[in-house]
């Protein structure tokens, strides 16, 4: 049974062409408004992604990660150069300095060596590495990204109107050329114990995460006096708020720590993807009438986004250098 601390919210209003009415999203606006105020996750269905999608895409990712390493490392990370695309092993990744116990594949925004962006080397920013099989995983990866960007799109218009603004604010504002990256990520069978960890507390960097997951569990989510469990659900997506998100409503909404436990025998995957602020956007505070800081957690690496001062590039390049150490050393930069 579903926790009714992660509310299921129905996001059909918020589909362009749904035929839905003013009073119908502005309901679907106010529960995320809610959810968001509450434990900043929650879960969505409506959200018109095709079940056929996500069964490919899934298939094509189990299919890649049952090969050996010597296979996959043909589109390892270290191929990808300043993009920081590609395969990367189990133990490869960091979270708080500790070695994730997970194997994954990062994907970008498919970008052409000479876009302006890869041109002058900037991080995150060029073409995917694509193995040679499972031949779908490519086409699957480009539709799921541009369905998780529409959904983005269309999930950050219900924030804003929760939020009493302007359905458009984000994109007017801190999305008109967004940071869109995927994840997918694979957790080897594992127990309950330290080494069981497949990714440590966190929390994420931008606006929001869109997760996708087969159907064995793992994930967690930190409550105000305990650790709950995300049902895992094929065809419910979970929905979780990130670090420019708390920033800018001042509190209002939080970017709450997650973790996920390898506790399954045969292994878990997970698909998150990433609807992030344009790379040169400052995240400045929302024009809102109010805040709400009274669940306010510490945060898991004791830091203070509201006394970050930059860019939103400049916060997820030295976020993602201390994820990937070794790689982010080897750059020229």
């Amino acid at each position: 049974m579903a926790d009714d601390r992660l509310p299921l919210i129905d996001v059909t209003a918020l589909r362009a062409g749904a035929g839905s009415t003013a009073a119908a999203m502005a309901d679907v606006a106010a529960q995320i408004d809610e959810a968001c105020r509450r434990n900043g996750f929650f879960r969505i269905a409506g959200h018109g992604v095709p079940t056929q999608l996500a069964r490919r895409l899934e298939q094509a990712a189990r299919a890649f990660f049952a090969g050996g390493d010597e296979e996959k490392s043909k589109i390892s990370m270290d191929h990808g150069g300043a993009a920081w695309r590609g395969w990367f092993g189990v133990g490869d990744e960091l979270t708080s300095g500790r070695p994730d116990r997970k194997e994954g594949i990062y994907f970008g925004t498919e970008l052409p060596p000479d876009h302006p962006a890869v041109a002058a080397g900037r991080p995150l920013h060029g073409p995917n590495l694509f193995p040679a099989e499972p031949t779908d995983l490519r086409p699957a990866v480009h539709e799921w990204m541009a369905a998780m960007t529409e959904l983005g799109r269309q999930l950050l218009e219900g924030v804003a109107a929760g939020l009493g603004l302007d359905p458009g604010w984000f994109e007017h504002n801190v999305t008109a050329d967004p940071t869109v990256l995927f994840r997918i990520f694979h957790y080897p069978p594992g127990g309950d114990d330290d080494s069981g960890w497949g990714v440590g507390e966190h929390t994420d960097y931008g606006l929001l995460t869109i997760l996708a997951q087969d159907d064995r569990p793992g994930l967690q989510v930190r409550g105000h006096d305990e650790w709950i469990d995300v049902p895992a659900e094929r065809d419910v997506f979970v929905v979780n708020l990130g670090d420019m998100l708390e920033r800018m409503t001042r509190g209002r909404y939080r970017s709450t720590p997650h973790r996920v436990c390898n506790t399954t025998s045969d292994g878990r995957l997970s698909f998150p993807c990433f609807i992030d602020p344009s790379w040169d956007a400052r995240c400045p505070p929302m024009p809102l009438r109010r805040t709400d800081t009274a669940h306010a957690v510490a945060r898991w690496d004791g830091a203070d986004v509201h006394a970050w001062d930059g860019t939103y590039g400049d916060y997820l390049t030295a976020k993602m250098a201390k994820v990937f150490p070794d790689l982010f050393a080897g750059l020229d930069r």
